[in-house]
């Protein structure tokens, strides 16, 4: 039993760097919202902090998850999924994968005219797969300015500077995969089929 919560806690220090980088916020962001030192939350992800509640309960609230999800709890039987949904730069995400590393899924929201100005654009480590579900997708990559309808997706090096926002008078929603490693996401579709140029057969 004692190597089960050793190996529990052992696991809590990646999977807080793994939400941490998932939500683009750095140590010191961090630091200021939960009130804990940088180099305490550097050493518990790195490890040689052990995890108490009191350290835990704050990071939790900060990253809109259980405990539960912070240590690894085994599932209780119950089959609905909880959806919480955390607010960050004028849009609202929802995480729809649980574990901490590996390629992460979302649903994103933003809102009408919450993000019309473009900020200096974000670059970090990792690959990104999006597709529009509702309204229209602005996305800035690099030098191109792009406008992507439902039904379209893009994907892209998060190593190049890139920002998105609404490009409407209305919200748009769109999912997100995203690997942390440069993870792609594989796409199997059946080939098109080839033009005939002698007509139909």
């Amino acid at each position: 039993m004692d190597d089960d919560i050793d190996h529990a806690l052992d696991a809590v220090g990646p999977r807080l760097r793994g939400l941490r980088r998932q939500r683009e916020t750095t140590l010191a962001e961090l630091s200021v919202t939960t009130g804990i030192s940088v180099s305490t939350l550097s050493r518990l992800e790195s490890g040689t902090r052990r995890p108490n509640l009191e350290l835990l309960l704050p990071l939790a609230r900060a990253y809109g998850v259980t405990l539960d999800e912070l240590v690894g709890a085994p599932p209780t039987g119950d089959p609905r999924v909880h959806l919480r949904p955390v607010s960050r730069h004028g849009m609202t995400m929802v995480p729809l994968t649980r574990r901490a590393g590996g390629i992460q899924a979302y649903k994103l929201v933003i809102p009408a005219g919450s993000r019309r100005r473009v900020p200096d654009a974000k670059t970090h480590e990792g690959y990104e797969w999006l597709y529009v579900l509702n309204g229209r997708l602005r996305l800035v990559l690099g030098d191109k300015d792009l406008v992507l309808a439902p039904g379209e997706a893009a994907e892209f090096d998060t190593r190049v500077p890139h920002w998105f926002g609404a490009c409407d008078a209305e919200p748009v929603e769109f999912l997100s995969l995203f690997g942390t490693q440069g993870e792609r996401a594989h796409l199997r579709a059946r080939p098109r089929p080839e033009p005939n140029p002698g007509g139909a057969a």
